[in-house]
């Protein structure tokens, strides 16, 4: 092997392992003869310009123009999911996701939230992926944000992500940049499934987007309930809970007002098994005379509703109640 070879390599393996970026995952790509950045960022992004996040990735960023050869080995950047715990916060997750508790806002704008919202136990996250890029000579925070982000208005995101308290970048100063718009064609998903990448990525996105469904599908359910159309309801609340691993709040949410369609329709039984379902999902919910009927409150402190004592959260689907059959589909009364 020729020196200057011998150089790209360790190169690209330095930047590599410097990309690696904790929870966030990465998977690995031999270079195949032929091939260019260019082609392999079109395959794995369907983006020619994800180039840059290639060569910034793996250290190959020179200035010389120095191609790729066959058998080196990428670093293909990728986000991670993680699912929440109860009592986790931002703060907790970014400490342990992004390596600092400052970064937490960062997390949660990432996740369609707020850094004062907490996050629900059961959500599955999505977790930016640190991008290690080294300042050249006329780097700016501005232009790095604008070259990685897509706007220069996020320098101040960067200034905030690296501490740099609005201090100037140097040349030769390692800036962190938290990549999030990094979603792969089905190449790129093949090659980070083979790769096992998708395995430890939990999931590799499918349950928070699930859980994403179903945030759109929630208002669709109230407003079935409230305009009396309950059929339609239990119908809709059923295809939600069988998206798959929902949030524990989510869970409640559907029960809550699976219990209230049941009701509608008389069918008692469907009634207490959501009811249960419900306030297993969420024990500190309160069954308030003021809020619920008394044909609810009926159902909700009836011996087949109650959850066990000391009976943990979850937010498992599965304990949703079975859609009814066509003999209870037919409303017997009101709330």
């Amino acid at each position: 092997m020729s020196l200057r070879r011998t150089w790209i390599v360790a190169g690209a393996l330095l930047g590599a392992v410097l990309a690696w970026g904790g929870a966030a995952r990465a998977f690995p790509h031999v270079v195949r003869r032929g091939e260019t950045l260019a082609q392999i960022a079109e395959r794995v992004y369907g983006r020619v310009q994800m180039e840059q996040v290639l060569v910034a990735a793996n250290g190959l960023d020179t200035g010389s123009g120095v191609p790729i050869v066959p058998g080196l080995r990428l670093e293909i950047p990728a986000v991670g999911h993680r699912r929440v715990h109860a009592g986790e916060t931002w703060a907790l997750l970014a400490e342990e996701l992004l390596g600092s508790a400052e970064r937490s806002d960062v997390l949660a704008l990432a996740n369609d939230s707020m850094p004062w919202l907490e996050p629900a136990d059961g959500q599955e996250i999505l977790v930016p992926y640190n991008l290690r890029y080294v300042a050249g000579p006329t780097d700016s925070l501005p232009s790095i944000a604008y070259r990685f982000l897509g706007e220069r208005d996020r320098a101040w995101m960067l200034d905030k992500y690296n501490t740099l308290k609005q201090k100037p970048i140097s040349r030769g100063a390692v800036v962190l940049v938290p990549l999030t718009d990094l979603p792969l064609t089905a190449a790129g998903r093949e090659e980070a499934r083979s790769a096992g990448a998708l395995v430890r990525a939990e999931g590799a996105g499918h349950v928070r987007e699930a859980q994403r469904r179903a945030d759109a599908e929630l208002p669709l359910l109230v407003a079935e309930v409230r305009g009396g159309r309950y059929i339609d309801a239990v119908v809709r609340g059923n295809k939600v809970l069988g998206y798959g691993e929902l949030a524990a709040h989510q869970v409640a949410q559907v029960q809550r007002q699976l219990v209230e369609a049941y009701v509608a329709l008389d069918a008692t039984g469907l009634a207490e098994t959501a009811c249960g379902a419900w306030r297993r999902a969420d024990p500190a919910a309160e069954l308030d005379p003021v809020d619920l009927s008394p044909k609810i409150l009926r159902v909700c402190t009836a011996p087949g509703a109650l959850p066990p004592a000391g009976a943990p959260q979850t937010s498992d689907p599965d304990a949703g109640p079975p859609a009814p059959d066509a003999g209870v589909a037919t409303p017997g009364g009101r709330r």
